[in-house]
């Protein structure tokens, strides 16, 4: 299946200031098949090691870091010709290696020449907790759940998906209800690979629920097997909140609702946990609208979001049916929607997401982003209810602002506003 992080990796390929690459990304969003399919395509030769399960690597960085001793060993191992330009050397469950991590230092200062690259199952855990991680000396590419467009391409509308890249918008109203009715299957399936390719394969709803639920089931064990039973406890409580968190009408994290009484104290780490192994997205709050936003950010106050729209509907236990049936789905809608919109945003814009919301007042952006040079205020909503107060009344107290209004209705330019519809999100600020 096609994947975007390709077109990140050839640039990497051919920079002249390339570095080994870490890429980071949350258990099963496709980052081992990514690399090898680049390899294959890309480069002669490919020589992939899983660290983890064979047993001859174990040892590959214990001794020392002579990298002349180690290239030939990975070539050795397996059985590939390493060489400069040529060969792609892919290290998998890279965090299982002694000093694995650290050897990326010397890869980059002594064997700038080779091509290498890094993953690893929590290894956004890995490089939070003391491990020791040569700053300046690598490039890092983040990868997310497959994008609305990778979805598209998957269910073979390559066509689609070039139109929404072209931001074709004449084009895109007149595929409208089909672009609608896939965004609704998106909901329902989401981007993990695994789900995807079963859904394209079976075509059965309720299966792809078991296998949500399966990979669901495989986060909650990484979360007892990588953490003590207390923080195993802790992070389990904020996982399990996160459908009751988004369902609010105003989506900031409530630590009470997580816990009656609970405090920030007893769940920060818990939190960045779940961040720092790419589950959840971080929507810090702007307190005012100027830029730079992240000077602005308050620090107490922010929303969550899971990284990917199909397992939150699973969490929720939601019907299949409601979410592929037009108007059948009756609570949730918001929730799912705001979900997706910060998925695509955030596999999609260089720049930290934020909302904005204005002391002692009902007024709160859903989103908002630095783009270039202006604040943009973004406003989600789930069907063709175009009425956006809070929106509407921050752009009458901004004079230059332009607002950015998602929903399932057409592409259409309003004074001061843009309507884009929600099958647009990901690509609406790309530049490329």
């Amino acid at each position: 299946m096609f994947r975007n992080v390709v077109n990140q990796l050839v640039e990497w390929k051919k920079s002249d200031e390339r570095k080994p690459l870490v890429v980071l990304g949350a258990r099963q969003v496709g980052k081992t098949y990514s690399l090898l399919a680049f390899g294959k395509q890309y480069y002669k030769y490919v020589a992939y090691i899983n660290c983890d399960e064979n047993e001859q690597a174990k040892s590959l960085f214990a001794q020392d870091f002579n990298m002349e001793r180690v290239l030939l060993a990975i070539s050795a191992i397996t059985k590939v010709p390493v060489v400069p330009g040529d060969t792609l050397i892919i290290l998998d469950e890279i965090q299982e290696l002694q000093r694995g991590l650290n050897s990326l230092k010397y890869f980059c200062e002594n064997t700038p020449e080779y091509h290498v690259c890094v993953a690893g199952s929590l290894l956004g855990i890995t490089l939070q907790h003391g491990t020791s991680f040569p700053v300046g000396k690598v490039d890092i590419i983040k990868m997310y759940p497959m994008t609305f467009s990778e979805f598209l391409i998957a269910r073979g509308q390559d066509m689609m998906a070039e139109l929404l890249k072209k931001k074709d918008w004449y084009t895109l109203t007149t595929l409208h209800p089909t672009l609608v009715q896939m965004l609704r299957e998106y909901y329902l399936v989401g981007g993990m690979p695994e789900v995807v390719k079963n859904y394209l394969k079976t075509n059965d709803p309720n299966n792809i629920r078991r296998i949500q639920n399966k990979i669901l089931l495989a986060y909650r064990n990484d979360i007892a097997k990588h953490t003590t039973s207390e923080e195993a406890k802790r992070i389990g409580i904020v996982w399990r909140s996160m459908p009751s968190q988004l369902s609010k009408e105003n989506k900031k994290f409530i630590y009470g609702v997580a816990k009656k009484g609970g405090r920030a104290k007893e769940f920060e780490m818990a939190i960045q946990w779940l961040i720092d192994a790419g589950l959840v997205i971080r929507v810090g709050r702007a307190s005012s609208p100027r830029m730079p936003l992240k000077i602005y950010e308050d620090l107490s106050a922010f929303k969550l979001y899971l990284f990917d729209v199909g397992l939150l509907g699973a969490m929720a236990e939601i019907d299949p049916a409601s979410l592929i049936l037009p108007n059948e789905m009756k609570e949730g809608k918001g929730m799912l929607t705001e979900n997706f919109v910060c998925t695509q945003l955030a596999a999609s814009v260089e720049q930290a997401i934020f909302y904005y919301s204005k002391e002692n007042s009902p007024l709160e952006i859903d989103f908002m982003i630095q783009d270039g040079s202006r604040i943009v205020p973004i406003e989600v909503k789930s069907e063709e209810n175009l009425k956006s107060k809070s929106l509407s009344a921050f752009l009458g107290q901004n004079d230059t602002a332009h607002g950015i209004r998602f929903s399932m209705s057409p592409y259409r330019e309003q004074e001061r506003m843009t309507n884009v519809p929600l099958y647009g999100a990901e690509v609406y600020f790309d530049r490329g």
